[in-house]
Order: C-alpha cells, then sequence, then structure tokens
C-alpha cells in the first residue's frame, strides 16, 4: 500500500515536556488505524499535528504529501476531522453551520442541502433542523460534529474520540458507518481510549506510551505476541495493571 500518511522522527513539547519523543509510522491508503493510549500519552497531539492544527513541532509529517507545516490549509481541505470537544458556532442552526462547512471546502449549496438533510435525518435530527445548537445536548451536538467531518466526502478522515457523549443507538450506527467508509477505500485515524470499539473498527492498531510507540499491528498480531484482549495488553504494556486491587483501594475496601 502506497503510504498516505507519513511520519518520520516527529517529537513535540510542551515547554519542557516532551509529549511526543521520535514518532515514526506510515498509513497506506484505505487503512483504519486505531490509535490508543493513556490519557496524556499524546495521541490527540498528534492528531492536531496530522490535521495542520498545531505546526511547532520537530521532524517531518506528510499527509497525501503534502507537508503539513508548509502547508497546513492544503491538509485542511481534504481531510475531515471529527474532535472530541463540541466546539461550534451554537448561535446557528445545524443546516447554517453544515452550509458554512460545506462551502469551506468548495461543495455547491444544492449538494450541502442534500447532504447535510440526509445526513441530520439519518442521526435523528431532522426535526430540529432550523433550531439553534445552543439548545442541544452534548450528544446532539457531538451528531452535527460528525456530519461535518463528513460532509465533503473525505478521502482521509481523523477522529479524535469521536463517540464522546453519544447513546449506545447512535455509537452502533458511528461503528457501521466507519465500516462503510472502509469499504469505499477512505483512510481513518481513529484515536481513541475506547478499548472494545478500536478492536471492532480497526485493522492496524498503533499503541502510543508515554509519547513513544510500544505496539504496532493487528489485533491478532498483538493477540498472538500476549494471549491477551486489547483490553488487558493495554494494561499489560502501559503497566497500568492489578485494577481489581486498585478499586479495592479506592473504595476503602
Amino acid at each position: 500500500m502506497n503510504p498516505i500518511i507519513q511520519i518520520r522522527n516527529l517529537s513535540k513539547r510542551y515547554g519542557k515536556n516532551l509529549v511526543l519523543n521520535q514518532i515514526n509510522f506510515e498509513v497506506g491508503a484505505g487503512q483504519i488505524i486505531g490509535y490508543i493510549g493513556p490519557n496524556g500519552a499524546g495521541k490527540s497531539t498528534t492528531v492536531r499535528i496530522l490535521t495542520g492544527l498545531d505546526g511547532d513541532f520537530e521532524g517531518d509529517v506528510l499527509v497525501n504529501g503534502i507537508d503539513v507545516r508548509k502547508d497546513p490549509l492544503a491538509v485542511k481541505k481534504i481531510v475531515g476531522y471529527i474532535p472530541e470537544t463540541t466546539e461550534i458556532y451554537d448561535v446557528l442552526t445545524p443546516m447554517e453551520y453544515l452550509d458554512l462547512i460545506g462551502k469551506l471546502h468548495g461543495m455547491t449549496e444544492e449538494q450541502i442541502t442534500e447532504r447535510a438533510t440526509n445526513m441530520l435525518n439519518h442521526f435523528g435530527l431532522g426535526d430540529h433542523l432550523k433550531e439553534r445548537m445552543d439548545t442541544f445536548s452534548k450528544g446532539m451536538r457531538q451528531k452535527v460534529l460528525i456530519i461535518s467531518g463528513l460532509i465533503h466526502n473525505p478521502q482521509i478522515i481523523f477522529m479524535d474520540e469521536p463517540l464522546s457523549g453519544l447513546d449506545a443507538n447512535t455509537v452502533i450506527m458511528v461503528k457501521e458507518i466507519i465500516s462503510k467508509l472502509s469499504e469505499e477505500g477512505k483512510t481513518i485515524f481513529y484515536s481513541s481510549h475506547m478499548m472494545d470499539i478500536v478492536e471492532k473498527v480497526s485493522d492496524r492498531i498503533v499503541l502510543l506510551n508515554k509519547g513513544e510507540i510500544i505496539a504496532d499491528g493487528s489485533f491478532n498480531d498483538l493477540k498472538k505476541q500476549s494471549g491477551e484482549t486489547l483490553e488487558n495488553l493495554f494494561a499489560q504494556l502501559t503497566g497500568d495493571q492489578d485494577h481489581g486491587t486498585k478499586a479495592d483501594d479506592f473504595l476503602g475496601i
């Protein structure tokens, strides 16, 4: 597979704190990468760099052959990005917001109206098309955010904890959407700490800990190495085990 994402000797600091330390890997076109790690491992930082939102780093990062440091705007034009935090213009209605996003990506009014209406209806928001989003719940806003990352039909999609605030039925639907996008040949970079979701949707898993990659392979490959579930493998490799005892200690048992 030709690499569509290339990361070479990527390091990132916040002051004296080294968040990413000499990260190296490539992602082939059409792959679904599950990018996992503990809180503070550097997952969201990696995604921000890949989407052109943070150009202050060491090393080289290419997305579809574009140097993200030299031309971040070109990267933003071709990717879809679904972050965890639903920071949207909530004084707008969903249709107004998606119209803005669509036009930023060069879509026509007709294309925007058709895709936005269809996607909102399928997410159960058909009755809220013209309501201001400052009245929406966290889950409703997250649905609009997911649509905004997909409305322009990008070939490369970055998801950073995209299921935050969603109900169980919507989570199932999003997993199906990811599978369908994969069948269409989309490249998906899925950053999460939800092991069961990552295990089900990813065809390759990259495990990050303390800013360094400590495992990289398919779930079956990683399972063969340890004979464990992804959740147990995660705990084993990150050195955070014996959760039962910790739970007892927490409760004072």
